[in-house]
């Protein structure tokens, strides 16, 4: 049985996941902003702790892959090429970088939508930012071809 199949699989799965999540936390996360009121109501609670949620279990998959399984990631780190190389730089160092720090973001962000009944300008900001991170990270062209 091949793990790194099992957790590529896995990951890209969760990927697409994440994708349709986001998109569902940005749109509620706006219309909250510019509604009327500016009051948190369930939908986005909900978006985000299933945003967070599966930040986290992405995360963690894309870790157990880059330190456990890749092949690729140990042959740049003993090759001395793991920061010349554009594409293992991106890979297996902004990649997961940018993905931690917008895991941690909405980790923030849900810990402030569950306390706060309005919602305020600085958690929208954090919300773009993480939802910036991962439009960064996210290999638009690996998972949709160019």
């Amino acid at each position: 049985m091949d793990f790194y199949k099992i957790f590529l699989s896995a990951h890209k799965g969760f990927g697409y996941l994440e994708l349709l999540l986001v998109s569902l936390f940005i749109i509620a996360l706006l219309a909250t902003m510019f509604g009327f009121s500016g009051k948190v109501n369930k939908f986005l609670k909900k978006t985000t702790l299933f945003t967070m949620i599966f930040f986290h279990v992405q995360f963690l998959i894309g870790i157990c892959l880059l330190f456990i399984f890749s092949p690729g990631f140990k042959a740049a780190l003993d090759a001395g090429t793991l920061m010349k190389d554009p594409y293992s730089r991106q890979t297996f160092v902004e990649h997961p970088f940018s993905m931690l720090v917008a895991a941690v973001l909405m980790t923030i962000i849900n810990k402030k939508v569950k306390s706060n009944d309005t919602i305020s300008l600085g958690i929208v900001i954090m919300g773009l930012i993480a939802a910036g991170l991962f439009a960064f990270a996210f290999p638009w062209m690996r998972v949709f071809g160019a």
